[in-house]
């Protein structure tokens, strides 16, 4: 089973800007990521007219473009988290961000200027990411600073890959 780790936070924190800074971090170690982000918003990435979303159009329930360099699996219908993850092979390591519940592992992350603090009591979260230094002093898990990418990194390394 890949390790799943998800990114715990109110939007506008900083979810993105850090595990866009991790991932480099990660890579450097020889990891092979995928990373889940969840959009409640609703997706639109086929091209109107384009052969993809002809097919799709037309009534098929997955369609998938194979190209040099990138593939896309195009599906009609929303997945679960769960039967997504089960979709993702040959990685080390699954990145979550934008669900603030599941059962699978996740880093709290909470920034002073939002107001909003966690997004869950801190109990929940199997490492925290903050710029609030009261945080150290309640936190029995490890507690980086929003800034410390490497001292997160290293600690991702060594919980879920060895």
């Amino acid at each position: 089973m890949v390790p799943v780790l998800g990114f715990a936070a109110w939007s506008g924190t900083g979810k993105t800007t850090l595990i866009e800074k991790l991932i480099p971090k990660l890579k450097e170690k020889g990891l092979r990521l995928a990373v889940i982000k969840h959009d409640a918003h609703g997706l639109k990435f086929d091209k109107e007219g384009k052969d993809s979303w002809r097919f799709s159009n037309a009534g098929a329930d997955v369609t998938v473009v194979n190209g040099p360099d990138q593939s896309a699996i195009f599906v009609q219908r929303s997945l679960t988290l769960e039967e997504t993850i089960k979709q993702i092979s040959d990685v080390d390591l699954v990145l979550i961000e934008g669900y603030k519940t599941g059962s699978f592992d996740k880093v709290g992350i909470s920034r002073k200027e939002t107001g909003k603090g966690f997004p869950d009591e801190i109990s929940a979260f199997k490492a925290l990411v903050t710029d609030d230094p009261s945080v150290k002093e309640e936190a029995t898990q490890p507690v980086f600073a929003l800034d410390d990418v490497q001292g997160l990194a290293d600690w991702i390394i060594a919980t879920y890959i060895g």
